[in-house]
């Protein structure tokens, strides 16, 4: 890749392409690894290339969502608004370990520290809820894209937040109501969200907004919804 191509990647974001992703099949089946540069190239995805993800949904005891604001220095969707953390599990074992997705929860609780500057102290395993699993693929520009087989995690907590400039923008909590309106702007161009945001909201969000007091009926852990 020539120089010009990493265009508004910082030196973080280019150390950090160099982890190893687990590389699952469409069953979520662990075939190998892949460095993280190569799962997001849109000529890798194209031949195939499937790697594990997952994104956090965090909401407040007052049931506000937690929106994250990527920084701009991202490699895909920079800039846009999202959930409150999205990233990947790593091929190691502590993070490949599948019982109740416990390897993808640790790796959640990993970023959360590292993006939102949340002591790990104040959020257990065990405050992170697995919902369920999607499979999509999106392109975020000419070279860069996701596909991916996303574990969608719920938390529900106040928590302390103290953001990473080099990965965050912005992080703001938002009711329902503010969400739909944020929505609605985007369409006018005025702000923008993520590509799997827009999926977590039409198929899962609003819905579950409405019954976080009983998450049990939407809990489908052997399921993976194809997008």
């Amino acid at each position: 890749m020539s120089e010009g191509n990493w265009g508004h990647l910082d030196k973080n974001q280019i150390q950090r392409l160099e982890e190893m992703l687990i590389v699952v099949d469409e069953n979520d089946q662990v075939i190998g690894a892949e460095t993280k540069m190569n799962c997001h190239l849109n000529k890798n995805i194209e031949k195939g290339l499937l790697h594990r993800g997952f994104s956090v949904v965090l909401f407040s005891t007052e049931n506000k969502l937690l929106l994250q604001k990527r920084a701009d220095t991202k490699y895909t969707f920079p800039g846009s608004f999202s959930d409150s953390c999205s990233s990947h599990p790593l091929y190691n074992p502590l993070e490949m370990e599948e019982r109740d997705a416990i390897g993808v929860k640790r790796a959640a609780q990993r970023r959360l520290h590292a993006e939102l500057g949340i002591p790990l102290e104040q959020l257990s395993l065990d405050d992170i809820t697995f919902v369920s699993r999607m499979h999509y693929k999106l392109q975020s520009d000419e070279i860069w894209g996701e596909h991916e087989i996303g574990y969608l995690l719920f938390v529900r907590k106040d928590v302390t937040l103290m953001p990473d400039a080099a990965e965050v923008k912005d992080c703001i909590y938002v009711t329902k109501e503010e969400l739909e309106d944020l929505l609605k702007q985007e369409a006018k161009n005025k702000v923008k969200f993520s590509g799997w945001f827009h999926i977590i909201a039409k198929f899962f969000l609003f819905e579950v907004w409405d019954n976080l007091n009983d998450l049990n009926k939407f809990l489908k852990p052997d399921k993976i919804y194809r997008i």
